[in-house]
């Protein structure tokens, strides 16, 4: 007995191993998002996000540093993979008030809804029929139908989806939002858009916010201002999409006898909520906003970079043709769907 209270108080101790293992990952985390800062400095066209998450990528599989990934600094990096994110996905909301909804317009806001709905649906049908692993089908579903990693995050962490599922799912939307990088603005004359066209063509069909900045800027400032409020009305869709998450793994718990209840509303969604609300009212000045937005890219890139340092890329062979698969068909989904809908509202 006496051995396991020094053991439990070892543990819980400020300066104990657990505490020093998760110091020592959440240091990491912190380099990894400077890095990807710098990065970004360099390459404007690089999300800074969409950095963080290769790095950590890169970092977990480098010869002398994986060891510390996958053992000192895992307890660290898990934290910035979970809690970083949450509070990142609370600051997210800061940038949108519900002005920006009635601007768009309900054609456009239908739009945008649609485009979700089927997304959101479809991949998450063909994910399963593809026989993918745990809830990799959900939550690369709700990467590519709301906001990329961000939205994996939060819906992982109200179905208490395994880390695992989580990197891969990350890793996979990350990929097709680059690629979009490159790929979207040469279809722009291709497919007749005009820039505000294409701005929202982008905001509704590219994945983490960063990477719908990085290439509805190709066109210019009408492009990217009509991008930017489309992809925010996406982002909205993210509180009822997690509480209905949330509700599903409530009602699933509670058939089983002693399984603890999860609530009908996780609190960072709430937290999303009000700072939606708070940026509403208009009484936050312009730099009490942009030193929210600072936090919430740091944040985000900090759990970004931990969720990337899971990613097992020989694991992920195992399964890298129907993740693959899914990613294209999806991708497919939703620009297809994207692009009918704007020439719908349009012309």
């Amino acid at each position: 007995m006496a051995l396991l209270r020094e053991r439990s108080a070892a543990a819980t101790a400020p300066d104990g191993p657990v505490a020093s293992a998760r110091r020592t990952g959440l240091a990491l985390a912190a380099l990894g998002v400077a890095v990807a800062w710098g990065v970004h400095r360099l390459l404007p066209a690089v999300p800074m996000l969409t950095a963080a998450v290769v790095l950590g990528i890169v970092a977990a599989h480098l010869p002398r540093l994986r060891t510390v990934v996958r053992t000192t600094a895992r307890p660290g990096l898990s934290c910035a993979g979970k809690r970083l994110m949450r509070a990142g996905i609370v600051l997210l909301g800061l940038r949108l008030a519900f002005d920006d909804i009635r601007a768009l317009g309900w054609a456009t806001v239908l739009m945008v809804f649609g485009v979700v709905a089927v997304t959101l649906l479809g991949t998450w049908w063909l994910g399963r029929r593809l026989g993918l692993p745990g809830d990799q089908p959900l939550l690369i579903a709700a990467g590519y139908a709301v906001c990329g990693a961000s939205a994996i995050g939060a819906v992982g962490e109200a179905r208490g989806s395994d880390e695992r599922d989580a990197a891969t799912s990350v890793a996979l939307v990350t990929l097709c939002g680059t690629l979009a990088i490159a790929v979207l603005p040469l279809l722009q004359g291709v497919l007749g858009l005009d820039d505000a066209e294409f701005g929202r063509w982008v905001g509704a069909s590219v994945h983490d916010v960063g990477q719908v900045v990085a290439t509805a800027r190709t066109a210019g400032a009408p492009a990217l201002g009509e991008a930017v409020l489309v992809k925010l009305m996406r982002v909205a869709l993210l509180a009822p999409i997690v509480a209905a998450v949330a509700l599903g793994v409530r009602r699933g718990r509670g058939r089983a006898a002693g399984a603890p209840r999860v609530p009908l509303v996780p609190l960072f969604v709430v937290g999303f909520l009000a700072a939606v609300t708070l940026r509403s009212t208009g009484l936050l000045p312009a730099s009490a906003l942009d030193a929210a937005h600072i936090a919430q890219e740091l944040l985000l890139a900090a759990a970004l970079f931990g969720l990337g340092s899971a990613v097992d890329l020989p694991a992920l062979t195992r399964t890298g043709a129907r993740v693959a698969v899914l990613g294209l068909c999806a991708w497919v989904v939703v620009a297809g769907l994207s692009y009918a809908g704007v020439l719908l509202i349009s012309r």
